[in-house]
């Protein structure tokens, strides 16, 4: 079925439809746009969300970027940029494959239904034009005809006159002829138009009308296909996004699952621990008894600190400032050994120290492993170089050597002396290192003074420290976390790590990332057989976790 068969008559209703058409398709683009519109504003309201709540800066170095619960919140945070992101792309495909497709669509459709129309206007207005000139002859032969007829009676009554003469009658015949001549005229050229426009009117509307209308039809229909698309680009466009999206709140809900109440709660005590004894049971002085009277470092009563009996304020702010631990401290004075910390604070900050000297002791090794190599060049290819330039930088990383060195050991000297107060601290060692304590600092659980001297327990203390192990099972487990890669990594070309510090690896080998290239050039990586160490950066393709 076409247009041009069944609706042969309806040219004002096709006109109409057809407009109507491309108005609606506009319309939908209108609708698309202001969809993108909300898409677009949705997202920008989601990044500055994101954007308000991000930290603003690096927070490893905050406490509380430990705890799960903060780590799991900064990544939902992040989660949603990403979903921002989505709607901006989903914003964008709309715009370009609906609005601006469309749009140019319905421009080419309406100047292909203006020419289709100019047509069959054209071709109408034909018509009415052989209608017209049929319509002329009609009324000529038909004036025609009556004036022959009407001369044909008058020459037969003239004929008929016995006064006329014979001059009239035959004037009147000639006349009459005359008429009937141009009647025949008429009657052949009428005959000629009424066949022409039957003719006209027969390709009118049984081929040109039909062919306006036909291509009027596929015209229409592939708009209906062209906006049938346009309506499913509207959900495939959203749908080509969803599995991100789904990645996005799978993200979301991931680190939700990552929260864990224990762990926080442990990280707590790693944050603030400070390894301080709790106080011990306060005696009772019996003041009945003036003879032989004794006191206690627990004793809330006349502490010791002076040979007369009276009170040291000294020891008094020491012992209150340990029982009574939700009383306002004083800002401490910050020390270069961290002594004014709690013990286990003050060893996880020299533990922190010594790891952070490492590091630059390593950068600072492989920096004159560098400038030995870059000078052995030099030395064998002169062209390349002048040794004698590298010999100030030389000289400098060898001072920042030794100056880091020297740290360290200061480092560990003090975390030495900071666990061997803690292992003597620990309820299995009181008794067993109580000679040691420093009777004016420490409350003793069994309410006995000692007697000792503190420059006595001063140097107990340090011949005591040397005795003890440098690092704890934390510190192992510190140890091992640090040691986890950070990535993998795969050796584009071959090396031969022949320095101290460097390892050899093949090309194509797969490594682990220990440690990303700090600017240096030098990348720490472990071998899956065993062996660690640096190699260039640019000799590898490295993946991040």
């Amino acid at each position: 079925m076409d247009w041009g068969t069944e609706l042969w008559d309806q040219f004002d209703d096709i006109e109409r439809h057809t407009q109507w058409g491309l108005d609606l398709m506009e319309k939908y683009v209108k609708f698309v746009k202001e969809r993108t519109e909300i898409e677009q504003a949705y997202a920008k309201q989601l990044r500055n969300l994101v954007k308000k709540y991000l930290p603003k800066r690096n927070t490893r170095e905050d406490p509380e970027s430990k705890f799960c619960q903060y780590q799991a919140f900064l990544q939902v945070v992040k989660e949603l940029n990403d979903f921002a992101g989505q709607r901006e792309v989903v914003a964008e495909n709309l715009m370009t494959q609906i609005c601006m497709e469309l749009s140019k669509h319905v421009q080419e459709l309406k100047q292909e239904r203006k020419l289709h129309f100019q047509e069959g206007r054209r071709a109408q207005q034909q018509l009415e034009n052989s209608f017209k000139q049929l319509e002329n002859s009609k009324r000529k032969f038909e004036r025609d005809c009556r004036e022959a007829e009407k001369a044909m009676l008058a020459a037969e009554k003239l004929d008929q006159d016995l006064n006329a003469t014979k001059a009239d009658v035959e004037k009147a015949k000639q006349q009459a002829n005359l008429r009937s001549h141009m009647a025949e005229e008429s009657k052949n050229e009428y005959a000629s138009f009424l066949q022409k426009f039957n003719r006209d009117q027969s390709q009118f509307y049984f081929l040109e009308m039909p062919q306006t209308f036909n291509k009027l039809q596929e015209m229409d229909e592939r708009r209906t296909v062209r906006l049938k698309e346009g309506y499913g680009v509207f959900s495939e466009t959203e749908r080509q996004v969803m599995p991100i999206i789904g990645k996005c709140l799978d993200g979301m809900k991931a680190a939700a699952d990552s929260v864990n109440e224990k762990n926080d709660s442990q990280v707590l005590i790693e944050l603030h621990k400070s390894g301080f004894e709790r106080p011990g049971d306060v005696d009772f002085e019996d003041f009945s008894q003036p003879i032989n009277r004794t006191s206690s470092d627990s004793s809330l009563g006349t502490p010791r600190g002076t040979l007369d009996g009276r009170l040291d304020p000294r020891l008094l702010g020491k012992n209150k400032g340990k029982r009574w631990l939700f009383s306002k401290k004083n800002k401490p004075v910050i020390t270069e050994d961290f002594s004014h910390l709690p013990p286990e604070q003050r060893r996880k900050k020299l533990q922190q120290q010594i790891e952070e000297r490492n590091r630059e002791l390593q950068k600072e090794i492989d920096q004159r492993d560098a400038l030995n190599k870059m000078k052995d060049v030099y030395q064998k290819t002169p062209q390349m170089g002048d040794p004698a330039s590298l010999e100030p930088k030389i000289s400098e990383t060898l001072s920042n050597i030794e100056k880091l060195r020297l740290e360290i050991q200061k480092y560990e000297s003090w975390l030495a002396e900071a666990e061997s107060r803690m292992l003597s601290n620990r309820p299995d060692n009181i008794l067993r290192h109580s000679r040691h304590l420093d009777p004016a600092a420490t409350l003793n659980n069994n309410g006995s003074h000692e007697k000792d001297s503190p420059d006595a327990t001063h140097s107990d203390d340090s011949q005591d420290a040397l005795n003890q192990p440098i690092y704890t099972e934390f510190d192992e487990d510190f140890e091992e976390d640090l040691a986890s890669p950070v990535g993998t990594c795969v050796a584009m070309y071959q090396f031969e790590g022949s320095s101290e510090g460097t390892i050899s690896m093949t090309e194509g080998e797969e490594l682990s990332l220990m440690e990303e290239d700090k600017g240096d050039g030098w990348t720490r990586v472990r071998r899956s057989k065993g062996g660690e160490g640096y190699v260039p950066t640019s000799y590898l393709r490295v993946t991040v976790n």
